[in-house]
């Protein structure tokens, strides 16, 4: 028997003796409180942040983005036959969406259909005001910097990273890769011992968002004129400032569709029990008839 397999059955042998509602301690102090401080951080930011976009709904890809440029992607209105604003567009490279009521066009509060590249109920404030926007998207971008500074620096002193969130080559196999993917697919979800760690699939995707928010913290800081003459060299890394604005729009996008499937997993786990361990710290593993909600 190699020493994979062993160690599956190992594995295998310890659920079925896991014992069933055990209370386990499983977020340390400092992950939880940096946890919250991002969700807060993340919140506002992406809402100030669609307050600036709002400033100019248009990206481009390059040194240089301005009116007679090509943007890779843009939210606009289109006109009716009296000029008045009809629908919102959304275009992405060669492809066009109509998005009314979501991008490129939304009703105010009166109810008229204005253009405006995300609606008010996305942005903050609420109304245009692209200075007051960015008091609230740089304050919160610092705190943000300095609670991820705090986690990162716990994460190494306590090697949470290399102990919880590291892959093993034995989980990186593709037999491996693929019975979990095949597992969450079903929502079957770990139980007893199992659930006292991270699977593969947790893994990574908490790597990825961290990964997601290094680049966002980057580009953020390319996009600003002090920092490009201290650090030129992020200029040269990320193309420039508009390849930059166009990374960390991406980048938002792609930790907003984190957080909705992080979320989704949250509930199908079961939230109290989810939510009570990033608040206390405890968790109930849970057992393998299904029961792991019980408070």
């Amino acid at each position: 028997m190699n020493e994979s397999l062993a160690g599956e059955v190992r594995v295998a042998a310890r659920r079925k003796s896991a014992p069933s509602g055990e209370v386990i301690y499983r977020h340390r102090l400092v992950t939880r409180v940096t946890h919250w401080i991002n969700l807060l951080c993340f919140a506002v930011l992406l809402l100030s942040g669609l307050q600036i976009l709002n400033a100019h709904p248009a990206l481009y890809w390059g040194q240089y983005g301005a009116d007679d440029d090509r943007a890779v992607i843009e939210f606009s209105a289109y006109a009716d036959d009296n000029g008045d604003v009809a629908g919102g567009l959304t275009r992405i490279g060669p492809l066009t969406l109509k998005t009314t009521g979501v991008l490129g066009a939304s009703r105010d509060s009166d109810g008229a259909l204005v253009a405006r590249g995300a609606p008010a109920w996305a942005t903050l404030p609420s109304y245009q005001d692209l200075a007051t926007g960015r008091r609230w998207h740089f304050f919160f971008a610092w705190l943000f910097v300095l609670n991820g500074l705090v986690y990162v620096i716990a994460g190494l002193v306590t090697r949470h990273f290399k102990r919880d969130l590291l892959p093993t080559p034995a989980e990186l196999a593709p037999r491996h890769l693929l019975r979990d993917i095949w597992d969450h697919a079903r929502l079957r979800l770990p139980k007893g011992e199992a659930a006292r760690r991270y699977n593969v699939l947790q893994k990574l995707a908490y790597l990825g968002a961290i990964l997601l928010l290094t680049t966002m913290v980057l580009t953020g800081l390319t996009m600003s004129p002090g920092v490009n003459a201290a650090a030129p060299v992020l200029l040269d890394l990320f193309g420039g400032r508009q390849s930059a604005r166009t990374l960390h729009f991406l980048s938002a996008n792609l930790l907003v569709a984190f957080v909705v499937v992080h979320v989704a997993m949250v509930f199908v786990a079961g939230p109290i029990n989810e939510i009570r361990s990033m608040i206390t710290g405890r968790y109930r593993l849970p057992s393998n008839d299904g029961s792991e909600d019980r408070s």
